[in-house]
């Protein structure tokens, strides 16, 4: 099977790359909550004309901070997947097994990012903003699929945040500084691991019989659908959340509204944006054509 990344290579860039926690957060850098923190085209809160500009501020925030923490609860899963995936290399090629540990280290340090971030954003925005989890039961249930389901799921998640980024944060100066600069970090070294995450899900999927891989995209599709039910959830949890904060009840029809709005938002924010990256297709497409046609075929839904 052909790719154009290499261990070896995907290491050197790390490693140019490389940052602290403490360089990106604390001290004087302070969240500006009078700014919004994601994108228009991921927090989509302007379609929610039933709320006032202060309202659809806050909703955006609230969003920032879910956004945050479902990469933190899924790098709760990467993290001891990657480290499996490793354990039985440790003899082999050194380029690979640094490579893979740099990302097992780069995914750790992700998730005590967020950890930082959140207790800022609670301190700051005043109230509290429920999530879904905890991340534990997810990674449970994550980690019961194949792990070729689970590699193409970390593939997906790689892509995304690369699309993300590149598409709609990166260009986008009306985003709080601060929030902009935790997600320009994270995409900096998220950049290596969809590379390094290619080789794994190639070198996984060389191992499997046709069968398997079909299984596999199946279980990929499982994992979607079910976080796709958290996401759900959560977009409840969102609202209870800006009750919380601004005091603003919603009416029947406008929870109707505001429900068929955000949980779009979340299902092309967190699974469309993935399962339709050229890069995250052309991939599943090299190891399972039926796959790839499959994903193709649910994909709309998400987007």
């Amino acid at each position: 099977m052909q790719q154009q990344y290499t261990y070896e290579a995907a290491l050197t860039a790390a490693q140019k790359v490389n940052w602290r926690i403490e360089d990106i957060i604390g001290g004087e850098r302070k969240l500006d909550f009078s700014k919004p923190f994601l994108p228009e085209s991921l927090a989509r809160v302007r379609p929610l004309t039933f709320l006032d500009a202060d309202d659809r501020l806050a909703l955006n925030q609230i969003r920032g901070n879910t956004y945050l923490y479902v990469f933190g609860l899924v790098e709760e899963f990467i993290l001891p997947f990657v480290l499996d995936h490793v354990r039985p290399r440790l003899q082999d090629d050194h380029y690979a097994v640094r490579a893979m540990l740099q990302f097992a280290s780069e995914e750790a340090k992700h998730i005590q990012l967020f950890n930082r971030f959140r207790k800022e954003f609670e301190a700051g925005f005043g109230s509290e903003c429920e999530v879904i989890g905890p991340p534990e039961a997810v990674a449970r249930h994550v980690l019961a699929q194949p792990p070729l389901s689970v590699a193409l799921a970390t593939l997906h998640i790689e892509w995304m945040t690369q699309r993300h980024y590149l598409d709609s944060i990166k260009d986008d100066q009306q985003l709080d500084p601060q929030f902009k600069s935790l997600l320009r970090h994270h995409w900096m070294e998220e950049a290596q691991h969809a590379k390094l995450d290619t080789l794994i899900v190639e070198a996984i999927a060389a191992t499997c019989t046709p069968g398997e891989i079909d299984q596999a995209v199946d279980g990929y599709l499982q994992i979607g659908a079910f976080l796709d039910g958290g996401l759900k959830q959560q977009v409840d949890f969102d609202l209870e959340s800006l009750r919380r904060a601004t005091g603003r009840a919603l009416s029947v029809s406008e929870r109707e509204e505001y429900v068929m709005v955000q949980q779009q938002a979340n299902r092309w924010t967190y699974l469309g944006t993935g399962m339709t990256h050229p890069n995250f297709q052309r991939t599943l497409g090299q190891i399972s054509p039926p796959g790839l046609a499959k994903v193709k075929e649910v994909a709309p839904a998400f987007c």
